[in-house]
């Protein structure tokens, strides 16, 4: 898919005379415009250029979206995140049409004093203008001019659509405000030719010059919400930008070189540091270390990494120094595609919305056919020019501003507030429409069905130690480890004194030692206290097996020679998951647990909580996959609170 930035557009109606126009370029299988990102995408062998010249003679602007396909081709070495940088992101859209908003206000409101406030309820006049309506005319036509100067984009967009044809919402609120305006200036001229003033007043009555300047003031505070939702809609790929590291540290000729990660290309050698992002796919040539993947599968238990293990841009190196081997850089690392997927969701749309998309092509003209057709009808029927236009006015005036200018993004930012309060967020309005016939949901297991940290669920003491003893000596030793599930440790044991740790020793992959008050301290996997000769009776092992069973980590300790005991640690349910998944099956829904951690936790963990199925070991792309597969059967919704959601 080639993507396009857009520029030009104003309502549903241009983005169906885009797509109109796009699809009858050779070339061109599918064609989408997304209104809310201002984007559109292109499927098939058409040039660019040929793209850009039909959005252009549709009489909109296009061109090439910095990190779309097309400007993949020119570097292909280059990654997108640098192209499509969070300043291109970036809402510019909404602080002017605030800015316009507030000026439009500050002119409307003396000019609604004047008209509404001093005919309608007496307030209080300058002498100068008592009694004086020629004044009231001018003072109301120049506030009027300004609020129309303020917001000259709507007849800019809106003359242009109607040359091309093609008239959009824009088209409306030009034509209303101007049909308004117009006809109270003609009433004014009309006044300027009565003698007395008591002749003049009815022509009072026929002013619509605060009409004219409500329209574009109330259709502006709909395009400023229009543009906020728009802005957030960008959200979730400015997060994912940020997780991207900017620079890499290259190993050339035995020497460290810090260059930009679009300088980095495939086999090359890079090191990472405990604390550093890795910036791009790769391979571990040396080292040991727990890497942190949660941006990635939103899992918040470490996984090591040694020779041969494969790392992904974007995680976190968090004890040991890694040297590894470049395989995937730029477009092609896993960071990368998941940019590219959030992105080009913007570019398709429900079948709702191009529906909407046909009627608002068509309805725009209607509405002006209806105008004049009202217009004829009253003159045919006899009555005044004036009075026949007034109708017309009114057609215009409210098919506009009420039905789709203002009313929709309003309705949509409420739907969204009440959701937001709730803890969901809408990405569109048809996703509102949709929730209501969902009959599947698939959740993410860390940080939505589980409190996303780990934390002690076990401590099992060996014949001859306590709880206590056990967990004092543990969280001692795991004192000045890095790792998180030291750190789980550490909030166990709270605030008991601890004893001082000597010669502490971080054995990587494998676990600790150190010497405590009573000898040689040890922690980790069963395997690195075996290597150590401690003895590891077959009835305790197995009880540390059935913890292993349940999705949790065993960590073994010893002093000395004898073994102190086991302490589990896993990432714990949240006290309301299981309320809220039978809540979500006593509503006939079916639940589907998707995680990135492996098939026995997840089980494990699926069990507890009340999953209808466990879907286990999928990255970012895979959850992907499922949810696709899951839509092919029923109407499905996916619930995630991280980024790689």
């Amino acid at each position: 898919m080639t993507k396009y930035e857009v520029t030009g557009m104003s309502c549903a109606a241009c983005a169906a005379r885009i797509e109109k126009a796009v699809g009858k370029v050779e070339g061109v299988e599918s064609c989408a415009v997304s209104l809310l990102t201002n984007s559109m995408g292109v499927e098939g062998s058409a040039s660019p250029e040929a793209v850009i010249r039909a959005v252009e003679e549709a009489g909109y602007g296009a061109s090439p979206e910095r990190g779309g396909a097309s400007a993949d081709a020119a570097s292909p070495g280059a990654s997108p995140i640098s192209h499509a940088s969070e300043e291109a992101l970036k809402d510019r859209e909404t602080p002017a049409l605030l800015r316009r908003l507030l000026a439009s206000l500050a002119f409307l409101l003396v000019l609604m004093y004047f008209s509404m406030g001093h005919m309608m309820w007496g307030f209080p006049l300058p002498p100068f203008f008592e009694g004086n309506h020629i004044a009231m005319g001018l003072i109301q036509l120049l506030l009027t001019m300004a609020v129309m100067v303020i917001n000259q984009k709507f007849f800019v967009n809106g003359v242009r659509s109607m040359l091309h044809l093609a008239p959009n919402m824009d088209a409306l609120v030009a034509l209303g405000a101007a049909a308004a305006f117009g006809y109270s200036v003609f009433a004014l001229f009309a006044m300027s030719a009565e003698k007395t003033p008591e002749a003049m007043k009815p022509w009072m009555e026929e002013f619509y010059f605060e009409s004219a300047a409500m329209i574009l003031t109330l259709i502006t505070v709909g395009k400023m919400l229009e543009a906020r939702s728009k802005g957030r809609t960008t959200d979730a790929l400015k997060g994912l930008m940020k997780l991207a590291p900017q620079t890499a540290v290259l190993l050339r000729d035995g020497k460290e070189e810090t260059v930009p990660i679009a300088q980095v290309k495939q086999g090359d050698l890079f090191v990472v540091r405990p604390g550093e992002s890795i910036p791009v796919d790769g391979v571990v040539e040396e080292g040991v270390s727990a890497v942190n993947e949660a941006a990635l599968t939103g899992e918040s238990i470490p996984v090591d990494k040694e020779k041969g293990d494969s790392v992904s841009a974007a995680t976190l190196n968090q004890s040991g120094f890694l040297t590894c081997r470049a395989t995937r850089v730029g477009e092609d690392t896993t960071l990368s595609q998941i940019i590219r997927m959030v992105s080009d969701a913007a570019q398709t749309k429900a079948p709702i919305a191009k529906i909407a998309d046909t009627v608002s092509g068509i309805f725009v003209p209607a509405v002006i056919g209806i105008a004049a057709l009202t217009f004829i009808v009253w003159m045919l029927i006899g009555e005044t020019v004036g009075f026949s236009l007034a109708r017309a006015i009114s057609v215009l005036v409210i098919s506009c501003p009420c039905a789709l200018g203002l009313a929709t993004p309003v309705a949509i930012m409420v739907g969204n507030g009440v959701g937001a309060k709730n803890g969901i967020l809408f990405k569109t309005a048809a996703s509102l429409e949709e929730t209501g016939r969902i009959s599947a949901v698939a959740l993410d297991k860390t940080g939505t069905i589980t409190k996303g940290e780990p934390g002690v669920t076990d401590i099992l003491p060996a014949e001859g130690s306590d709880e206590e003893r056990l967990l004092m000596l543990a969280a001692a030793l795991e004192k000045r480890s890095e790792h998180p599930l030291a750190r789980a440790i550490l909030e166990r044991a709270g605030e008991t004194a601890l004893p001082e740790i000597t010669g502490f020793t971080a054995v990587p992959g494998k676990g600790l030692t150190g010497m405590g008050p009573g000898g040689r301290l040890l922690g980790g996997k069963a395997e690195y206290l075996k290597e150590e000769g401690i003895l590891l009776p077959e009835a305790f092992t197995a009880r540390a097996a059935a913890l292993s069973a349940e999705g949790k980590t065993p960590l073994y300790f010893a002093e000395g020679d004898k073994l102190l005991g086991v302490i589990g640690v896993a990432d714990l349910i949240k006290e309301e998951s299981p309320e809220a998944i039978a809540q979500l099956k006593a509503l006939g829904l079916s639940v589907v647990m998707l995680t990135g951690d492996n098939e026995k936790t997840a089980r494990a963990i699926g069990e507890r909580a009340g999953v209808s199925e466990v879907v286990a070991g999928v990255l970012p792309d895979g959850k992907e996959k499922e949810i696709r597969a899951l839509k092919e059967k029923e109407k499905t919704a996916m619930v995630g609170d991280g980024i790689n959601d």
